[in-house]
């Protein structure tokens, strides 16, 4: 079964800056400014849908956004944002269902991967690659890990993290897989990144070739 956050869609916001501040917003706004106007993007995974605001404050029409969330009442909340005059099709089915013949100008996918183990991610990406459009944009933001540099709190921390959202969502993995291979093999050049909370997450903004 594909992770599913109904049960803490209501306090997810919450919990998620009692922990790290601002930085999990940060971490997505940052990105914003590689979205080009009059563009089709598919946000994935875009939880209670704040993202819809802060690209309606950036472009406030032309946008197509095709919105993908698994969790019904993270798609209700998300239905609530003003997010102008921007075209958004709320599309609640879990990413790996996803099926469409619609080619994007731009991907985010903000915290998804860290849900997936590395089989199903090696499925999602290849799945994501292909809606892509030749040098279109794929905007990531997510935790990063490495076991031989990485402090001693964030291993607790992540550890934590991931035994709190099994509880709760049910998600299939208890380990963080690094992206860095599956772009680098794909042939993605990463045009800029960004670290925060003390390089335990980071942006990266690729693009396509």
């Amino acid at each position: 079964m594909p992770a599913n956050y109904d049960k803490i869609a209501k306090v997810y916001d919450f919990i998620s800056r009692l922990v790290y501040g601002n930085a999990l917003v940060n971490a997505q706004v940052w990105l914003l400014k590689y979205v080009p106007a009059n563009s089709r993007i598919l946000i994935v995974g875009g939880g209670t849908g704040w993202i819809l605001e802060k690209f309606a404050a950036i472009h406030s029409n032309g946008l197509i956004i095709d919105y993908v969330e698994s969790s019904a009442k993270m798609i209700a909340l998300s239905q609530k944002r003003k997010y102008q005059e921007n075209e958004v099709n709320f599309i609640n089915v879990a990413i790996e269902n996803y099926t469409t013949t619609n080619k994007y100008d731009v991907i985010l996918t903000p915290f998804l991967f860290d849900n997936f183990t590395a089989d199903k991610i090696q499925i999602l990406f290849t799945q994501l690659n292909a809606l892509l459009k030749p040098t279109g944009t794929w905007l990531y933001a997510d935790f990063m890990y490495d076991k031989q540099k990485s402090p001693l709190w964030q291993k607790v921390l992540l550890k934590t993290m991931y035994f709190f959202f099994k509880l709760t969502s049910d998600i299939e993995t208890q380990e963080l897989v690094s992206m860095d291979v599956y772009f680098k093999t794909a042939g993605y050049n990463k045009m800029e990144r960004e670290t925060w909370f003390f390089n335990f997450i980071q942006s990266v903004a690729f693009q396509k070739s």
